[in-house]
């Protein structure tokens, strides 16, 4: 059996380590592995151009460890069938007459795509042209509802924890304020969780309206008590007077977010007299190698999709719930975002230790 893997979107530390896992499963079963370079664009493939590898074992022995991913991905192109929220395009036919070309020049049997809800779309309309589909979750910001967790989640936590870490010292020399800008589009679960791990005293998240005048009470109140330093960690698609702040820049599918950390950081300062710093922390989150729970979850979801394919499951999508892997529906996973529910325990236990949501 012939099998094909790709990684499309956004990179996400594990990206490699899903690649390990899908070899390594396939090997052990005497199947074949080709990789696509760059997403989907790999699969318009010609034999003058051929985009893709074929992946062995001992040329993926180790690769759980690497960042970002050796087949590169894009999140534009051909197949980029999201043009933002709620909104699907079409592929034209004649790169879809290309793609079926290479799927029966190289003999595929099936196709596991790694990637985020507008590539697990794609991976659908892909399957009405007669390719077997496994989807593999992958989105940093955490936000699928079908999975309870997806790989480079932790690692970018981990990032901004120990980012929070290190700015709380020069913080505190210098008796400022820090803000700092997360990923988090829809959803806050970096900034939350990083939040609570590295000791920020406000967390400011897309699902819990804030106003300045809140936080700058609260910011107002530690400094009374004798506080030196201030962390403030806000969510790229938290709101401001419930409007996204946009980067002045157009691509291909969703718009571009950033710059709410700048802009809150010369509210706070105006308001409260402490000199502020911001910093947005952007694609250091996403880079470097995983942490070791991502490297573990990025090989079982690897291992997992051959499974599926073995057992016929296709157009289904790879799932962890609780410790146990399943799967769901492709068309019922990219349906639902997992959002952070403001009275969710977490967000309570954040409440109990003085952290204010500008609520």
């Amino acid at each position: 059996m012939n099998i094909g893997v790709l990684n499309s979107g956004g990179d996400s530390p594990g990206l490699n380590a899903v690649i390990e896992g899908v070899v390594g499963a396939a090997s052990r079963r005497g199947w074949n592995v080709v990789g696509f370079y760059d997403g989907f664009e790999g699969l318009l493939s010609t034999e003058d151009d051929e985009r893709f590898e074929w992946l062995t074992p001992a040329g993926c022995r180790g690769l759980r460890a690497r960042g970002g991913t050796i087949l590169g991905t894009v999140n534009k192109g051909n197949f980029a069938i999201k043009v933002g929220v709620d909104q699907k395009g079409a592929i034209e036919p004649a790169v879809l007459e290309k793609t079926k070309a290479t799927i029966r020049r190289l003999g595929l049997d099936a196709l596991i795509v790694v990637g985020g809800d507008g590539s697990q779309s794609t991976a659908l309309l892909l399957s009405e042209i007669g390719l077997p589909v496994v989807g593999v979750p992958k989105t940093i910001d955490n936000d699928l509802g079908a999975t309870d967790v997806t790989f480079g989640f932790y690692s970018a936590v981990s990032i901004v924890s120990e980012s929070l870490d290190r700015l709380e010292t020069t913080a505190n020399a210098h008796q400022r304020m820090m803000v700092v800008e997360v990923m988090g589009r829809h959803a806050g679960w970096i900034a939350l969780e990083g939040g609570i791990a590295g000791s920020a005293d406000v967390i400011l998240l897309p699902e819990i309206p804030f106003s300045i005048e809140n936080v700058v009470e609260c910011i107002k109140a530690r400094k009374a008590a004798g506080q030196r330093e201030i962390l403030v960690v806000v969510s790229e698609g938290a709101r401001l007077a419930d409007e996204l702040v946009l980067l002045d820049e157009k691509t291909q599918g969703e718009v571009r977010l950033g710059g709410i950390g700048k802009v809150i950081s010369k509210k706070l300062e105006e308001a409260t007299g402490i000199e502020t710093r911001s910093c947005v922390l952007g694609h250091i989150q996403r880079g470097g190698s995983p942490c070791a729970y991502d490297r573990i979850l990025g090989v079982r979801f690897g291992s997992y999709a051959v499974e599926l394919v073995e057992k016929g499951k296709f157009s289904c999508m790879v799932a962890l719930r609780g410790t146990k892997m399943t799967a769901v529906p492709i068309e019922e996973a990219v349906k639902t975002l997992k959002l952070v529910d403001p009275d969710c325990q977490l967000v309570r236990t954040a409440r109990d230790l003085g952290v204010c949501f500008g609520d």
